[in-house]
């Protein structure tokens, strides 16, 4: 399991100085933890660890000398700056069924023979206990064709009996559809050059 190291946040201190000093905001919140701890971390950190670690992971925390196992639960992400601006965590109970989400990933595009793949969640909502808790559903696309249809149900989360399914087992999350003239005639179309003639 990663670790992230944070340092406690003193509220007088402004987020957005933070983030100009190149900080990442945030705040560890759980049942053992009165309120919130505000927390701030290096951004050369965060980056590190979100990069291969969305919504839905597993960290340790470190702060103060302690270590925290917590779970992403919330990201801001500030698509302008192309920066992380806050992360919120949080603090994991072994024996504490937590809410959170697995992100759906879908591999093998190139060796799809035929048609268009169409990702219509790309999460499912689930609880579990800490030990349980699952961060990616990867779906293996190579040996598909047109008109399959992917739904929860056909998942191995939804036959798990360790896990308490949210999201409706009967959701679709990726069918292969057909390519329609109209997507053939936008993809083979050259994009105008924007010159005079």
């Amino acid at each position: 399991m990663n670790t992230l190291k944070t340092e406690r946040r003193d509220l007088a201190e402004k987020a957005k100085r933070l983030r100009r000093e190149g900080f990442v905001t945030g705040s560890i919140f759980g049942h053992q933890i009165e309120g919130s701890i505000p927390v701030k971390i290096a951004r050369s950190e965060a980056e590190k660890v979100l990069r291969a670690h969305g919504k839905g992971s597993r960290l340790l925390l470190e702060l103060d000398g302690k270590s925290y196992p917590v779970l992403i639960k919330e990201i801001q992400y500030n698509a302008l700056k192309g920066q992380y601006d806050e992360v919120d965590f949080q603090a994991l109970v072994g024996d504490e069924m937590v809410r959170s989400v697995a992100e759906v990933q879908l591999h093998n595009h190139d060796k799809l023979q035929e048609g268009v793949l169409q990702l219509e969640l790309k999460e499912i909502s689930y609880s579990a206990l800490p030990d349980d808790l699952i961060e990616k559903i990867v779906i293996d696309v190579a040996e598909m064709k047109v008109g399959d249809t992917v739904t929860v149900a056909d998942l191995e989360i939804s036959r798990n009996p360790k896990i308490h399914l949210h999201t409706d087992p009967a959701a679709v999350v990726m069918t292969v559809s057909p390519v329609n003239a109209q997507h053939v005639q936008d993809t083979q179309t050259p994009e105008p050059s924007g010159e005079a003639e």
